[in-house]
Formats: structure tokens, sequence, C-alpha cells
């Protein structure tokens, strides 16, 4: 009777043991999560009056320069963001951003999906930009910006690039 319970003692220690090794022993890492794909570009409506580049050359109090912005926006619904500030000798600094642009209740939109060329969060709120389209037409454009302030731009030759 002895040799059962002790050979039962035997077998329940060697499961314990085991399942405390198992326990110890290293799992391998979850698999990564697939990143979230940026989302896709929305073709503008055939003929949209904004589609093209558009060059804004002003002043912003608090800012030491010139800022000159361009924007591209294409038919397809991709957009690039260009803007350069001016400082008189001082070498330009720049921001270049690139993503998708849409009109939505008369207002243009910009959603940046690459800024300098590296992805953005696009749970971050300063990539999604929304400009109230106040006047547009022919060669110029007027926009409103979040703060209230105008954006006037004039329509500048395909393919046309920011002097650096």
């Amino acid at each position: 009777m002895h040799r059962v319970t002790f050979r039962r003692a035997r077998v329940v220690a060697g499961f314990v043991a085991a399942v405390v090794i198992a326990g110890c022993a290293t799992q391998p890492p979850p698999a990564p999560e697939p990143e979230a794909q940026p989302p896709a570009c929305q073709a503008a409506a055939e003929n949209d009056a904004l589609t093209g580049n558009w060059l804004s050359v002003r002043r912003q109090k608090g800012v030491n320069g010139e800022l000159r912005t361009l924007f591209t926006l294409n038919q397809d619904g991709t957009m690039a963001y260009t803007e350069l500030l001016k400082r008189g000798k001082n070498p330009s600094q720049g921001l270049s951003e690139t993503g998708c642009w849409s009109r939505i209740k008369g207002a243009l939109v910009l959603q940046t999906l690459l800024s300098n060329g590296a992805p953005v969060s696009m749970d971050d709120p300063i990539y999604k930009n929304s400009y109230i389209v106040e006047a547009s037409g022919g060669d110029s454009l007027t926009l409103r910006n979040e703060e209230g302030a105008r954006i006037k731009a004039r329509r500048m030759s395909p393919g046309y690039r920011l002097p650096f």
C-alpha cells in the first residue's frame, strides 16, 4: 500500500515539476500587429477649381521673414504642401508635406501622410488642416485658416516648385 501511495506521490510531484518548468519556459513574443495603412486619397470632382498649384507669399505676425507656401492639389486627391521661410541673408527653412486633400462643405481639408519624408501619426490632429474657401476663381484663391487668418494665393503653372 505504501508503494502505491509513494508512486502516486512521485507522479504528482513529477506533474507539478513539469507544470512549474513549463511556466518558466520563455514564450515566443506575440506577433506584431500590422501597422495601420494610411487612407487612400479620393479623386477630386472633375474640373474642381481648387486643382492646381497655388502660391501664397505673406508675412505673419511673430514670424521674422517672409512665408512662401505652395499648395499642390492634384486631381487624383493627392497633395503636396511646401512652406519656405525666407529670412534675408539667413538660410531658408522649409517644410515639405504630402498626403490627401478634399473639399468638404466649403472647406479645403489637407491630411498629411508624410512630413519631410517621414510617416506621421494619423491620430495627431496637427496633420489635418482645414481652410474655409472664401473665394476661388481663375487665378486667385482666398482661404481662411482655423485661427481666422486669410491666405491669398495665386495659381502657378503646372510643375512649379518653390526656389530654395
